[in-house]
């Protein structure tokens, strides 16, 4: 068996006061973007390489998924109510910046908001909500509300498997960081059937070919 791990940086931002939008700071948050410009979100992408495993016409079978970090968000000059939600998410296609964070409405389940992202496609998911509490403001770290997984842990013959960490925020704070992640992968390489095998190759090469972003 086999462990992948992937790691997405701290994200740390700041309110500009003069324009009430959130900033990254750079030399601290080199993996992040902000897919939506003044919108409060941030986002960091990366991608475990199975191509070794691919050339071995070998499929990938996952035996467990997790997420690795330290702390819950900090913030400074946080007031009772500010929130952030978190996404950690790992996929067998590329997924658009739309798709990552309709996620963060309505996971991988049907109905309004929701990403076009399927279960199947879906290797491991995870949202979570962190608020200010009257308790917490004063020494700005926030507190889990709700957490909550998604995910089929589909085998899979992609040769890539997408690892993305979105952060939404919401309020009054004036700064904010969250803090670094590890995603983890645990899984086994098996030779199946040649006809199982290559369908699931079609599939993966299909999905591959939906959202192409090379």
């Amino acid at each position: 068996m086999k462990t992948l791990a992937k790691e997405h940086s701290i994200l740390a931002f700041t309110r500009n006061p003069g324009t009430g939008n959130y900033d990254l700071t750079e030399s601290a948050s080199s993996m992040w973007t902000q897919p939506y410009p003044n919108a409060g979100v941030f986002q960091s992408s990366t991608y475990f390489d199975l191509a070794g495993l691919s050339m071995d016409e070998k499929t990938l079978f996952f035996k467990g998924a997790l997420v690795q970090e330290v702390l819950n968000p900090s913030t400074t000059n946080s007031a009772p109510g500010d929130s952030m939600g978190i996404i950690d998410l790992m996929s067998t296609r590329p997924l658009s910046n739309d798709e990552v964070f309709f996620f963060l409405v309505n996971g991988n389940l049907s109905g309004p908001g929701s990403s076009t992202l399927t279960y199947h496609e879906t290797v491991y998911g995870r949202i979570r909500q962190y608020v200010t509490t009257v308790d917490t403001a004063t020494w700005g770290s926030m507190s889990l509300l709700s957490s909550n997984q998604l995910g089929s842990m589909n085998p899979t013959a992609s040769d890539r498997i997408y690892s993305y960490r979105l952060v939404s925020v919401a309020g009054a704070l004036s700064a904010g960081q969250v803090y670094g992640c590890r995603h983890i992968l645990a899984a086994e390489a098996k030779e199946e059937a040649e006809y199982e095998y290559l369908m699931r190759l079609k599939r993966s090469y299909e999905l591959q070919q939906s959202h192409d972003e090379d």
